[in-house]
Parts: C-alpha cells; structure tokens; sequence
C-alpha cells in the first residue's frame, strides 16, 4: 500500500525559491510526510485492514483518521485545534452521490445553497454562504465569484470540510469555512472501476478510472477518472436535456526516494437548461407543481472549467522537505435565458426579461513551502512556512431586454419568440495577490499542543464594469490583509481530546458595488471549542461550538439588484457534532446534527435581526449501512438514511420562507465478489415535496421527488 506515496506533490523546479525560504528559517509541512518519516506514535488503523491512512490517500470505512487540510501537513484529525469534518469515498459509493451537495449533507452546519439557476455549486456553511471550492489545496477560480461547472465526483478520494475561517493557509475566503476536494491518486498497482447508471427521469451516466504503472520508466504510475452523463431532470424544461462530460488525467512520478512528482488535470463542460426554479409570493414559495418553469426551451447555459495542478516534493533530509505547487485554471461560459423579474395583474403574471452573455476566466497560482521538524527549547516543532502568488482574470459581457413576455404565475406556458437585446454590462477584473504565511505546530508535551500561524496578504485589484450610464474607468483597488491563528489541543485521556480555536479570514470584495471604486475588503472572526471522542477505536463522535462574524459583507441591492451592497456586520453562532465509523463489524454510520442562529447584527440596508439566508436553525442527517457477514444473505448490504433541514429564509429581508422537511433515502447492494456489485438506491422515499436550495425570490429549486437509481460496478 506504500507504494501511493507517489501521490504526493513536491519539488524541484521550485528548489530555487525555497531554499530562500529555509535560509531565512522559513520552514514548510507538506501534506505527505516523508517515505521513512511516519511517525508511528500517531498513525492511525482503521479497522481491521492492513492499510496504513495518509492524509491524501483512501479512506477505510466511513471514519477517517488524519487530513492535511487544516494545517498542510499529514496530521492526525484528533490534533487539528478546528473542526475538520471528511466525507470518505466509500460513502460517496454507497450513497451513490452523483452532486457534491449530496455527499456534503452527511456534514453537520453544511447546506445546498443554490445552483446559480443551474450552472454551479453553492453552499452554505455555519451560515455564511460559500460559491467557490480547493482541489487538492489550491483554490478555483481566484478572480471568479463561482465555478463554471457543477462538480463531479468520478475522481473524487474523500472530500474535506474545514469549518470557520482558513485565510492564514489559503489566503482569499469566505468565513463559514472550506471545502478541500482531495483527488484519487495513481497506483503502481493496476486498478480500475466502471460504472453504468440508470435512473428515473431519464437519467443516465457512465463513470470510470483505471490506474497502473506506466511502462518504461521506474516509478511512473498514471491514472485516468472519466464521466458522462445526461440528466433531463423532473423540471418542465420542455424536452431539453442536461448533460455534463468530465476527464482527469493523473500521474505520480517518484524519480529517487526523496523526490516525489505529481500531476492532475480535470476537464469539465456542462451543456444545461437555464433554470431559476421556482418564484416565491405572498412570503411562500408554492410546491403544489415542482416541474413548473418560468423560462423558454431555447434557455441553456454551456460551461467549461479547466484545471491543471503540478507538485513536487523534494526532501533535504528527514527532518526538512519543500514543495513547489504551480496551477493553471481556465475556462468560460455562455447562456441565452429568460428571467423572472417581478409580477403584474394583480400577482397573475410573472414578468421577465431576457439576457444573454458570456464569460472567460483564466488564473495562476503559485505556492512554494517548507516544512521543518526540529527540536528548541525542549518542544517538538513542526514549522510550515510559505509564499503564495496569484493572478486571476475574467472577463464578462451581457445584453438584455427588459420587455419580454409575461408568463401567467401558476401555469406557465412557453412559447414567446426571442425579441433584440441591448448592452448591459461589460466586466473586467484583475486580481493579483501575494501571500506570505508561517504556521508551527507545537508539541507542549503532557497531552499539550499549540498552533500559531499568521499570514500576509498585498496586492491590487482592478475592476471595471462598464454600463450604459457609466465608462468612468476607476483606478486599482490596493489590497492588504493579515490573518493571525492560534489553536491550542489538551488530550486529558487517550480517546478525548479538547480543543479551543480563534482563526480570521479576509477576503477582496468581487461584487459589483453600488456607487463603490474601492470598498473595503470582508473578513472574519471564529472563536471555537470543541472535542472528539473515539467511542471504539473504530468510531468517533466530534462536538464544536462556535461563533463566527462577519464584517463588510456584500450582498445583492434590494433595488437596485444587478449589483450589490456593503450591509455591515453577520453573525453565526451554534453548536455542531458529527459521527462517523464502524459500530459493530460491517455495521457503519456517519452522521451529522447542527444548531445554528446566524443573524444580521449591523446593517444600514436590511433590518438588524433578519435570520441569514438559507441557514437552518436545527438541522440533521444520519447514514447507516449493514453488510451481512454470514449466512445465505452473505455479500448483501442494505442501508438507509434521513436528512432533516428546518425553515429557512430566502433573502435578507425575510420577505419569505421555506419549509423545512425531512426526506428519507435507502439502499440495497449485492457484492457478487470483490469484482462486481449491483445496486438500488432510493431517494425521497415519502415523495416528499420541498426546496432544497433558496437562492433569491426568484430562484429556489426544489428537491427532487421518489428517484430511483441502478448501478452496476465492475472492478479490476
């Protein structure tokens, strides 16, 4: 199983700059500890498999153990002073989540928080809403204010939630917290898996990934992860289908023992419906048709998103390794839609308008690190320290025409004819960032340990949006922030530890601010306790409570609302706990439970009070599985789960409401052998009808009715 270590990425091209870094006692923790440096006071087994858990590698079962996430070294979970919640593979297989807002709902304080009318993935964490994500530790789209594309899960190892602020690691983000998309890694052991599904509403995919060392050169292992689907979904879109494609490409290259090379590529596009959802009225969004569309079958949007990731890894000696990363992002979209705007002859009608644009991004991002382990004053020190460039770009046109046909409100029906469109907008925007943070892990000794981190971010921003009552080009916005980090870890007894946390973000504003050139940036505050309990060596139950704020918060113009408002000061407060593991052999669960008050505390705009959007007050799900050991039903699995949401408002006015609801799911699955399994999974067993993600009065998309999905797997 040591022979993944070529998973890691590290370096040599960057060799340059870090021993710049060391020089000066600027130290870096890569991800992955060294071949010989595994620290066997710290690893962890799960269950009874053989296999050793790396941060960046496979989880076995449902609880996983170590995560680099949080600090950037392979650390064991149960000494990271935050909350750090992991979805593993194998739940992702047995729940057969096909979105990523379907495997982060077995994460307490996660929500779906909107699709951006079918284009992207949005969530809402502790109350704050996030639109962007990191794969393997790199954030997308640095001048983007979301992905092109929906997220696919075909290359997908485990993916990690980091809650309350990250900005001394990450730089730019959003104060609820991270999500940490960790890749499937090449093995020089050949490997694959395919996938063919079918499901109600003519959904249909394909999904697969084989792995192997490649011929010819020693330690060379590539991988390839590959989807397509078409998904004509429950909505009356009039015939029109859904379809996205998805390849990553992989290799890990391992040229002596102390180099380590690793490369990803993932290549997406998204051929989709425009869709919006429903539209709220009278405080309510009515579900008595939940295919209802306000839009014409000519609406679509077409996304692409590429995306390259280059490491390497190079230890100097046992004790100090550097790491270069180098990613490339690029990509666009286009759309043709029409909107609803608002309602006429007495709430009847809904009027809309059309709009059709385009997009292109492109962004590069350089991280290079060192990491240190060494001895002072009689205290284990492990030292990351690192300096991070990024420059990021995109460019975005859109026409519109205000005076588009009205639809009636309860039975639209399509059919107007396209009409002329007139400018709009045209955005620029430029970011350029510089980073630099240290981060030291500190073994106080008597079950004592402290971080402390700190990191500096300058740099410019330009932005110019161009409408038909302005082309007044405003200068560069200068940006600078520091983001301080302290954490403290008490293990009292060997299965609990305790921890306490205060972290900060910052984030440049990348809204389109109303009568704004340069508005100050958004940043962060969470102040956390929390524990984790290893009920079994097998099973673990973490608690947290938290309150995070939020300063100079952008949201959307209640006007004016193609752009957005400084509102002042959020709140989010709550207590969380999250379980995960093996009860009894073949009997896992993970589980997850939230209780959330998340409020405007200042504000000149919205009402002091108003709940935030989306963010339930109580919230929960639990997943469980049996795999039957003996007998006649040997090789059978059933599980079964439920996920509660409550009430939640849909803007920060509070001018409306949706309901919540609790949707039960299950599954049955025989494992033919270690090769091959045939699956059913049922979602929304009840055929209960309700809105899973609030986004605005006019977009709210509702969860989908009783589904059925097939799945047959074939494995190497």
């Amino acid at each position: 199983m040591t022979t993944d270590r070529s998973s890691c990425t590290n370096t040599r091209p960057g060799l340059a700059i870090a021993l710049l870094l060391a020089s000066t006692t600027v130290v870096h923790a890569q991800s992955n500890p060294v071949q010989d440096e595994v620290v066997l006071s710290e690893l962890s087994v799960t269950g009874t498999g053989p296999a050793v858990e790396r941060a960046d590698g496979p989880v076995v079962g449902y609880r996983a153990t170590r995560s680099a996430t949080a600090t950037r070294t392979d650390t064991p979970l149960r000494d990271t002073p935050q909350s750090v919640q992991v979805v593993p593979r194998e739940v992702l297989v047995d729940q057969q989540d096909i979105r990523l807002s379907d495997a982060l709902q077995n994460v307490s304080s996660v929500q779906p928080g909107g699709t951006i009318q079918g284009r992207s993935d949005t969530f809402i964490i502790r109350g704050f809403r996030t639109q962007t994500y990191a794969i393997d530790g790199v954030l997308l789209n640095q001048a983007g204010t979301f992905s092109t594309v929906t997220r696919d899960l075909a290359d997908v190892e485990r993916i990690e939630v980091l809650k309350g602020p990250a900005s001394v690691l990450y730089g730019r983000g959003d104060p609820g917290g991270l999500i940490n998309i960790v890749s499937r890694q090449p093995t020089l052991v050949p490997s694959g898996d395919i996938n063919l599904q079918a499901g109600s509403f003519g959904f249909r995919r394909v999904q697969g990934s084989v792995s192997s060392a490649i011929e010819g050169v020693e330690g060379l292992a590539g991988r390839v992860s590959f989807a397509g689907q078409s998904d004509p979904t429950f909505r009356n879109f009039g015939g029109r289908d859904n379809s996205r494609t998805f390849v990553a490409p992989a290799f890990t290259w391992n040229p002596s023992p102390d180099t380590r090379v690793s490369f990803l590529g993932e290549f997406t596009r998204l051929d989709t419906q425009y869709d919006e959802g429903l539209v709220a009225l009278n405080g309510r969004v009515p579900l008595d048709n939940i295919a209802r569309y306000y839009g014409e079958p000519f609406s679509r949007y077409n996304g692409t998103a590429n995306f390259g990731l280059l490491k390497v890894e190079h230890d100097l000696n046992e004790n100090i390794t550097l790491r270069e990363v180098l990613n490339a992002q690029w990509g666009g979209f286009n759309f043709l839609a029409t909107r609803a705007t608002g309602f006429a002859s007495r709430n009847t009608l809904v009027t809309r308008r059309e709009t059709a644009g385009y997009s292109t991004y492109a962004t590069v991002d350089s991280q290079t690190e060192v990491v240190a382990k060494f001895d002072l004053l009689g205290f284990r020190h492990t030292v990351l320290a690192g300096v991070e460039y990024s420059n990021g770009y995109r460019h975005s046109y859109t026409t519109q025409s205000t005076n588009y046909p009205s639809v009636s409100f309860l039975n639209p029906v399509p059919g107007s004819a396209l009409v002329g469109l007139q400018f709009q907008s045209d955005l620029k925007q430029k970011n350029e960032l510089n980073g630099l943070y240290v981060q030291d892990q500190i073994d106080l000794g008597l079950g004592l340990q402290l971080l402390v981190g700190v990191r500096y971010d300058t740099g410019t921003q330009y932005y110019f949006n161009r409408v038909p009552t302005s082309r007044t080009m405003p200068p560069d916005q200068q940006l600078s922030g520091t983001s301080p980090r302290v954490g403290l870890v008490y293990r009292p007894v060997e299965p609990l530890t305790l921890y306490a946390s205060y972290a900060t973000s910052f984030k440049p504003q990348i809204d389109n601010v109303l009568n704004a050139t340069n508005p100050p940036p958004e940043t962060g505050e969470l102040y956390e306790i929390g524990s984790r309990l290893d009920l079994t060596p097998d099973l673990t139950l973490s608690a947290a409570a938290f309150r995070i704020i939020r300063n100079n918060v952008s949201a959307t113009d209640p006007v004016n609302t193609g752009f957005s408002v400084i509102t002042g000061q959020q709140r989010s407060e709550g207590v969380e706990a999250d379980l995960a593991g093996q009860i009894l052999p073949g009997w896992k669960v993970i589980g997850a439970v939230s209780f959330l008050d998340a409020r405007i505390t200042k504000d000149t705009t919205f009402a002091v009070g108003n709940r935030l959007v989306g963010a339930p007050a109580f919230s929960g799900s639990i997943w469980s599985t049996y795999q039957f050991q003996e007998g006649f039903l040997l090789g059978w699995n059933v599980g079964a789960g439920i996920t509660y949401v409550g009430r939640r408002t849909g803007d920060l006015n509070n001018s409306y409401t949706v309901g919540g609801y609790a949707r039960l799911d299950a599954a049955v699955f025989y494992d033919f052998n270690e090769h091959a399994r045939f699956s059913i999974n049922l979602r929304n067993l009840t055929d209960r009808r309700y809105i899973e993600q609030p986004f605005n009065q006019f977009n709210n998309l509702p969860g989908a009715p009783l589904s059925v999905l097939a799945t047959i797997t074939a494995r190497l």
